[in-house]
């Protein structure tokens, strides 16, 4: 099968660029619908790549314009969830190898939504030595298992609609409050989210085929079973989150920012207003100039001896 990648080259002049920036995009939605998607004439991407830095987007097989498993071309039920992060993360890591041959260059930094901090975090689990620095944006983290509650089995792949896309969006934010994420750049989003599946205006009501593996991989972390060590990754961590985030709660981004033990350097940053599509929302500002702050290092003072 293909993988599918995108590149925005820097803007500045040779030698002033940062390392290469691979975005790694979340459960339901790929690379395009997330740091490349401009609202308003600009995106997250356009935000990176005026800093200085290479970006690239990857697309898992599944989404977008990877290829799909031949599984989702058969019954949901027949087949286990597809696109587990110890999957994913041999995706990262042939995206990997292709930017740093393409590129020539010995290390590249990794931007991460939800789910997709767990095959980000394998990778560089297993290749600490080519990652520069990594920026996980809404993590998933780990809740206490529950005793005698096994996490429920789905199948290979689901149907999921605009609605439920819409729902999704609006769920955490509280109510009494001015809207985070505008209905008008939402239906301009939703048409390009039906693209992303040619065969999605076939269905009644129109849908994109999504795999389920990051799903499940999420509830099972809510279980207790997260599908990797955080204490393995040793390049600098910057956790970056919304006040809002239903996903992921004060408790989660702290039992995963000590489980970071071995990095470098880490920091856990809360924007409010914001949701876990705060890429999506009036505070997206806010989120791209803290990704970009993380990643341009030099944010350790030296200690005289």
């Amino acid at each position: 099968m293909s993988l599918f990648l995108r590149l925005l080259p820097t803007t500045r002049q040779a030698g002033t660029a940062g390392s290469p920036v691979l975005y790694v995009h979340g459960a339901t939605f790929p690379s395009a619908l997330s740091i490349a998607h401009r609202f308003d004439g600009k995106s997250w991407r356009d935000a990176l790549n005026e800093a200085g830095f290479d970006v690239w987007g990857l697309d898992f097989y599944g989404f977008g314009h990877s290829d799909r498993y031949p599984e989702m071309d058969q019954a949901a039920t027949e087949h286990q969830p597809l696109c587990v992060a110890e999957d994913a993360a041999k995706q990262v890591a042939a995206a990997a190898r292709f930017i740093r041959g393409h590129q020539s260059r010995d290390k590249l930094s990794l931007i991460s939504h939800s789910w997709g901090a767990m095959p980000a975090c394998l990778f560089a689990s297993a290749h600490s030595a080519l990652v520069d620095r990594l920026v996980l944006f809404a993590p998933i983290g780990r809740r206490p298992s529950r005793r005698y509650e096994n996490p429920p089995t789905f199948p290979a792949w689901r149907i999921v609609t605009s609605e439920d896309q819409w729902n999704r969006f609006v769920e955490d934010i509280p109510e009494h409050v001015p809207p985070v994420l505008s209905r008008v750049h939402f239906d301009e989003w939703s048409k390009l989210y039906l693209g992303s599946d040619p065969e999605s205006r076939s269905r009644d009501p129109a849908g994109v085929k999504t795999p389920l593996g990051p799903f499940s991989e999420i509830i099972k972390a809510w279980h207790g079973q997260l599908a990797y060590d955080p204490s393995q990754v040793k390049s600098p961590v910057a956790i970056i989150r919304g006040e809002w985030d239903g996903l992921v709660q004060d408790d989660d981004a702290r039992w995963l920012f000590d489980a970071l033990s071995n990095t470098p350097t880490k920091r856990d940053i809360k924007i409010g207003r914001g949701t876990h599509l705060m890429h999506l929302e009036a505070m997206r500002f806010a989120l791209w100039r803290e990704s970009i702050g993380f990643l341009q290092g030099e944010d350790i003072a030296p200690i005289p001896s």
